[in-house]
């Protein structure tokens, strides 16, 4: 063995000085020299090889405008497909956040959402959001047909009416097409949100209708307003309050009304079958796996950078390195301060709410990631970390709100703080031209008076209104219609087998406090499972 070992050793020092020498001895200095750098890729010869003859300046100009736009083609659909994977990183989190009989359930909800929104969003919800949005030039000229919106002079826009299933108004463009996908990623976390905040007793079909009404009218309405040219955007321009509402990836156009419809729904669907006992008392039910929902909370931090840097909707604004460096501060300060917070509070530093504490910093930062230094970054993001703790508890304790994943304290709280956040803190260095506003935007402390604050403030209430009352209003009546709420024999025994029909763990089996808790809730079956007559379940 030791012999064939330097054998070895001594054939790669043979090999290893003979292509030395080799190279050294049979080198052509008359070749061309190889560019380590890159620094000579890319010249005027480069158009010539692909025009016959001398290339114009026309033909270089138009070859030049090609390759900008291409850069930022390239650019929207990479991160596009980058924040896809967040449905990835919800299911995971929301799954370990919850008990194990309801697994196969919450990652099929995970996926359905996804499934539904995308149809919804294409048939009717991009138009309305998009429809007379102007489109971007960073996308090409073909995006000017998105002309079509409802307004209200004096006031603004309503909602957008080009786009329907893609082809209405001369919107078979490609640039549109590459808005729409990135855009329907967005709206596809709004969707995804309200779910924590309703599992272990949802019904499938519910989730269903929810997503529907989500990707055709709920997120697209508001995401219009003030991403779309609609009245928000305008306050500036109508009613000289800074730039007008701004929201630079989405901390309420997709977080808080995501995490707004979550605490509706939970408020509608009540708290899970021995949540809180007779005297008020809150009872834990620890998720099954902690280390999954950790995973999950990864890659959410890792599709945030795209989610966040990718709304500059341009591969060759340079900001975008602020945005992703000022995300990665405020997610990091979140869960450390959570961490923290939990761990002087309780004695232990708690994984879940350093999970939450991480995607609560995300959250906050999303709103004013492009218009604030990395200073208040930190700050946004360490108040977060300590905001989604007292919310939690405040839900759960003082309200009696059962949200099993913590979704409104992380979306819903601190997607409202980031809004206000950017009132506050916005430096002036960028947004020069946004929403038609000459100069950059400033905030409350960086001598912007209250212009800013004033429409981000708007916002909020507008936020609140719209995405409690509508959603509010939505899940009461499908309620009554056809029932949110599984039944309790289902909801104790888990859902994966009355509403999915498979089990995400074949060998599950209930516990003796499961089926002690469900004694007073369906007598009979408890009877029958005590005595053995179902292997699926143990006394």
């Amino acid at each position: 063995m030791k012999i064939f070992t330097r054998t070895l050793v001594l054939l790669i020092v043979v090999l290893i000085v003979f292509g030395g020498l080799a190279t050294a001895v049979f080198a052509d200095n008359s070749q061309p020299a190889g560019d380590p750098s890159g620094a000579n890729i890319g010249s005027i010869s480069d158009v010539a090889a692909q025009t016959p003859g001398q290339p114009t300046m026309q033909e270089i100009g138009n070859q030049v405008g090609k390759n900008k736009i291409g850069i930022n083609f390239v650019w929207v659909i990479l991160t596009g497909c980058l924040i896809f994977f967040f449905q990835a990183g919800f299911a995971l989190v929301e799954t370990g956040f919850t008990q194990a009989k309801n697994a196969m359930h919450t990652m099929a909800m995970n996926l359905m959402v996804f499934l539904v929104g995308a149809i919804g969003y294409w048939i009717m919800g991009f138009a309305l959001q998009f429809g007379g949005s102007g489109g971007t030039s960073l996308l090409g000229s073909g995006t000017a047909t998105l002309n079509g919106e409802v307004a209200i002079k004096g006031f603004g826009g309503l909602f957008g009416y080009k786009g329907f299933f893609l082809t209405s108004g001369g919107t078979y463009d490609v640039g549109i097409f590459a808005m729409f996908m990135f855009q329907m990623v967005f709206m596809d976390t709004t969707v995804t949100i309200p779910t924590g905040a309703m599992a272990e007793r949802v019904k499938f079909s519910a989730i269903v209708m929810g997503s529907f009404f989500v990707s055709m009218i709920y997120y697209p309405l508001y995401g219009n307003w003030v991403w779309g040219g609609g009245w928000l955007s305008t306050l500036g321009k109508n009613f000289g309050l800074g730039h007008g509402a701004l929201d630079f990836a989405g901390s309420g156009v997709v977080h808080a009304m995501g995490g707004i419809m979550a605490l509706a729904s939970a408020i509608i669907i009540g708290p899970r079958i021995g949540k809180y006992k007779k005297d008020g008392t809150v009872v834990a039910f620890p998720g099954h796996d902690i280390p999954m929902a950790i995973l999950g909370t990864i890659i959410l931090f890792f599709g945030w950078f795209a989610f966040n840097a990718g709304s500059t909707l341009n591969g060759q604004d340079f900001r975008l390195a602020v945005v992703a460096t000022n995300t990665m501060l405020a997610g990091a300060i979140g869960g450390l301060v959570a961490m923290f917070y939990m761990w002087i509070k309780f004695g232990k530093p708690d994984p879940s709410m350093m999970c939450n504490g991480a995607l609560a910093g995300l959250v906050a930062i999303t709103a004013p990631c492009a218009f604030v230094n990395s200073i208040m970054a930190v700050l946004i993001g360490a108040i977060a970390g300590v905001l989604v703790c007292l919310s939690v508890y405040f839900i759960e304790h003082k309200l009696r709100i059962d949200d099993p994943v913590g979704a409104v304290s992380v979306h819903f709280v601190n997607g409202a703080w980031g809004l206000i956040a950017l009132g506050l803190f916005a430096d002036g260095s960028y947004g020069d031209g946004f929403n038609g506003i000459a100069g950059g935007v400033k905030g409350l402390f960086y001598g912007g008076g209250f212009g800013q604050l004033g429409a981000q403030l708007i916002d909020v209430a507008v936020l609140i209104v719209w995405g409690f009352g509508a959603s509010f209003v939505f899940y009461k009546v499908l309620d009554k219609i056809m029932g949110i709420r599984v039944a309790p024999e289902a909801e104790i025994g888990g859902l994966d087998i009355p509403e999915m029909g498979i089990l995400a763990y074949p060998d599950y089996v209930l516990t003796k406090q499961e089926i002690s808790m469900s004694d007073s809730v369906i007598p009979k079956q408890v009877k029958a499972l005590q005595k053995g007559k179902n292997n699926m379940f143990k006394a």
